[in-house]
């Protein structure tokens, strides 16, 4: 037991070097102010007050979290036909759509998103709608993907089961698939929600520069204004919203379980 735990000393060491001390100096540099060092620490809560205190900072916050949410839902819209679909198809077919689906993934997102600009340039567009579609594009394999997966999982003996006793097939899918399907449908949600609320590639690539989400107020903070301080608050801030979405995703999953 002993040289099985020695193992996990590397993976202890870089989870202390690049998590635990990273987010120990957010900590320290969001509740100080500029010029501090170890030795003339002063607490304060001004950065934080600043960024509450300021509608424009507001304002980019919820309009963070509305994209998030309605690239998240529109996914779920897309992707639940979808990997029903697929799930409805072959085993060897079924394999191939899903390596289909996974390809894109395996190009980097900075790509992808400078060639949806290339696309996107030729349409009158607003600069929202054209974040909006990058990030749904981005973001919708991971979804479809997660609840693929749930639904293959279903025992099929199920469905037949439900036929058997007279339910059509409306009725089956709202008593059977979509009930054992909706660990999947929350994982998605995560695997969406998460990295749509702190993206920042997407809206400065997209958005011409005129569109602003949370993570493009942490980088203009940290590279351009040099200000780590309140970069640093804004990432907190940032952080506790997802930990708080993991913990109200988490706590749907076992709720489902239950049910």
């Amino acid at each position: 037991m002993k040289s099985f735990f020695r193992m996990s000393y590397p993976y202890i060491l870089w989870i202390g070097i690049f998590i635990v001390a990273p987010m120990i100096m957010i900590l320290l540099y969001a509740f100080s102010v500029p010029g501090n060092s170890v030795l003339t620490f002063q607490f304060t809560l001004d950065n934080f007050t600043k960024f509450f205190g300021d509608p424009t900072f507001m304002r980019v916050l919820f309009t963070s979290l509305r994209i998030a949410f309605l690239t998240t839902v529109f996914c779920i819209l897309i992707g639940y036909p979808a990997a029903l679909f697929i799930s409805n198809l072959s085993e060897k077919r079924q394999t191939m759509m899903v390596l289909l689906l996974t390809l894109p993934m395996w190009i980097n997102m900075l790509l992808k998103t400078y060639a949806w600009r290339g696309i996107l340039m030729n349409f009158d567009l607003e600069s929202e709608v054209k974040v909006f579609i990058g990030m749904v594009y981005d973001f919708l394999p991971y979804m479809i993907i997660q609840i693929h997966t749930s639904i293959s999982k279903m025992d099929r003996e199920l469905l037949t089961a439900a036929y058997d006793l007279g339910a059509n097939k409306w009725k089956t899918f709202l008593k059977v698939t979509l009930p054992l399907s909706v660990p999947g449908i929350i994982s998605g949600i995560t695997l969406v929600f998460l990295p749509a609320v702190s993206s920042f590639v997407i809206p400065k690539l997209l958005g011409g520069g005129d569109y602003v989400l949370i993570g493009n107020l942490i980088e203009i903070y940290f590279l351009n204004a040099g200000d780590w301080n309140f970069g640093s608050a804004i990432s907190l801030i940032m952080a506790l919203i997802i930990i708080a979405s993991m913990w109200a995703t988490k706590k749907l999953d076992r709720n489902a379980d239950k049910d």
